[in-house]
């Protein structure tokens, strides 16, 4: 019996029930680093959960596995796996080929009423007998009572959940124990929550909706004076207490889930790609004013980690508070601050009056770390002072954790907020659109960070898109951005991805459509696009724009009739991030 494993994915899947044969549970937690196998087995537009489930089973010779029909990707992962159990078993591949002995899948009831129990109990039954005929073992009703366990209240939610599941839940922590930060959506696999808590300065739950798996204790009654338990009575409580857990969204009725993160002192919302269920949550809490707010999307695997980091660390800093208002105590020094940017790299010194005294643009070039110290050196030259001068140095953008320069590091998103507030007390919306993403913060009066959103890890509306298009067109950036005022017809471009908007482009010339007119439509898409994350942050005058590309006036232009809002572009606009960092620097000083 210590032999049998069951790997399980959904909190739906009756994991107390199969300890009645004695068995081990496990969730499977599905992050893969490629999809090869599984788009070998299966289409290659299923989503990524589906594909990182299939490479899980796969790469980990799982034996045995069973499935919940929540969505249409299971059942469909339930018959490729069962198609090549049959090859397997038919001696068309080796047994290397797949580990699977033992699959099942059961239909979930998507409402929680009586006679959606009964049907559940039917599913459980089956299971019972399933597991029977394939494994030889009796199930035992006192190992399934016993697994199923003696109740405790969750804290978290006020439902009933066993002493095991507590064990091995750490999330599931008392209030007692101080802020916690609240990870709720969509299923994640490890990677995601164990990734967030290293950004984080307080512990995180795991409130997904595989995290959020709690099970109100069977009732003693059901056992008579010999303490036997009535095996049909047993499976009706348990089928409607599976049924009665914090609703998955895919479930009719999902009112219970407006408990999760009651309390939570920041909460993070995650949706997976090309998965419109959680999606659909998201919209209905974004405008969420009692807790600050993160949405992160992935695709199921570990790509676009430093992305992912950035937004992390910039929640994490907006929880702590890092205003500009400041109890100072500044020593008689320079500060510095250098951003580490994919397309530029940028410096600001200031003196010990908050003054910019030097400041610097180059190109990051092919090595970040080269890069920082020759913006640093020409900023210090532009002040007349050197490194020993300096009192302190933090370092913010993409590069600010390997450039090796510095005496702390602070994302871009806190370092643009404060440098904004400093260049304009009165910005409330900052709209950044640099080299590798694009970024819309919103602020309050003291510069303090309200909310953020980013673009995906697509480069689709940023600098480098833009430069690819300039390439594609042979001009220069500055020609691209002076020549896009001049347009006289509308030209559409439909795509927002890199690679078939440049195919759009030279359609677009071979056609003798005039450059200024499709650098035009390029404004255009960059603005579409920008002005939807505006709206998604819920952005407010006064506007500003930083970057690079608050320099392409065409760009600009368009972006404020779209927004009905004049935006405020400084003269040091690309510079803003570095300011920031400079101030944060003295702050610290």
């Amino acid at each position: 019996m210590g032999e049998h494993k069951v790997h399980y994915m959904c909190k739906y899947t009756p994991a107390e029930l199969l300890a009645g044969f004695g068995c081990a549970c496990e969730r499977l937690e599905p992050t893969a680093d490629t999809f090869d196998t599984a788009e070998s087995l299966g289409h290659p537009n299923m989503c990524g959960y589906g594909k990182g489930l299939l490479e899980a089973v796969v790469s980990r010779n799982v034996r045995e596995l069973v499935l919940v029909n929540c969505c249409d990707v299971v059942r469909r992962i339930y018959d490729i796996l069962k198609q090549k159990m049959e090859e397997n078993a038919s001696g068309a591949l080796n047994q290397e080929d797949s580990g699977l002995r033992f699959l099942y899948l059961i239909d979930l009831p998507h409402c929680t009423g009586k006679t959606e129990a009964k049907l559940l109990k039917r599913q459980l039954q089956k299971l019972i007998q399933a597991y029977e005929d394939y494994s030889g073992i009796p199930f035992r009703n006192e190992m399934f009572v016993e697994a199923w366990g003696i109740s405790t209240e969750c804290s978290w939610c006020g439902d009933k959940t066993t002493e095991s599941q507590r064990q091995n839940s750490p999330e599931l922590v008392s209030e007692e124990q101080g802020p916690w930060i609240s990870l709720q959506g969509a299923h994640s696999g490890a990677f995601l929550p164990e990734m967030i808590q290293q950004h984080m300065p307080v512990s995180v739950r795991d409130e997904t909706c595989t995290g959020n798996r709690s099970l109100r204790a069977p009732d003693r009654t059901l056992a008579d004076e010999e303490g036997t338990w009535d095996r049909e009575a047993l499976l009706d409580a348990y089928a409607q207490a599976l049924l009665e857990q914090v609703p998955c969204m895919r479930m009719t009725d999902i009112s219970g889930r407006e408990i999760i993160g009651k309390g939570a002192a920041g909460i993070i919302y995650h949706t997976m790609k090309f998965c419109d269920y959680y999606g659909f949550e998201y919209a209905g809490l974004s405008g969420n004013k009692g807790n600050p707010f993160l949405k992160i999307e992935t695709d199921g695997t570990r790509q676009s980690e430093g992305q992912l980091a950035t937004r992390l660390d910039a929640f994490a800093e907006s929880l702590q508070g890092m205003t500009g208002e400041k109890n100072m105590n500044l020593e008689n020094a320079y500060v510095a601050g250098v951003d580490s940017g994919s397309a530029s790299t940028d410096a600001v010194i200031l003196d010990p009056e908050g003054n910019m005294v030097g400041w610097s643009v180059v190109r990051t070039g092919s090595g970040a770390a080269s890069g920082a110290e020759k913006a640093l050196d020409m900023a210090l030259d532009m002040a007349g002072i050197t490194r020993e001068d300096l009192g302190r140095i933090v370092s913010t953008g993409y590069g600010r954790g390997t450039i090796g320069l510095g005496n702390d590091s602070i994302t871009e998103i806190t370092c643009h907020a404060r440098g904004a507030h400093y260049l304009r007390p009165s910005v409330r919306t900052v709209i950044d659109i640099g080299g590798q993403d694009s970024k819309v913060i919103r602020l309050d009066e003291t510069g303090a960070v309200v909310n953020f959103v980013m673009n995906d890890k697509c480069a689709a509306g940023t600098g480098r898109f833009l430069e690819m298009m300039a390439r594609t067109m042979e001009m220069s950036m500055e020609e691209m951005s002076r020549r896009g005022l001049s347009w006289k017809e509308e030209v559409q471009i439909s795509s927002m991805c890199t690679v078939f908007a440049e195919s759009e482009v030279v359609s677009l010339i071979a056609r003798n459509k005039k450059p200024e007119d499709i650098i035009h439509g390029l404004n255009q898409s960059i603005a579409g696009r920008t002005a939807a994350l505006v709206k998604r942050v819920g952005g407010e005058s006064d506007y500003m724009m930083t970057g690079g590309v608050a320099k392409n006036r065409g760009v600009v232009e368009v972006l404020e009739k779209k927004l009905g809002q004049k935006i405020f572009v400084s003269e040091h606009a690309q510079l803003c991030g570095a300011i920031g960092a400079a101030l944060l620097a003295r702050e610290k000083q």
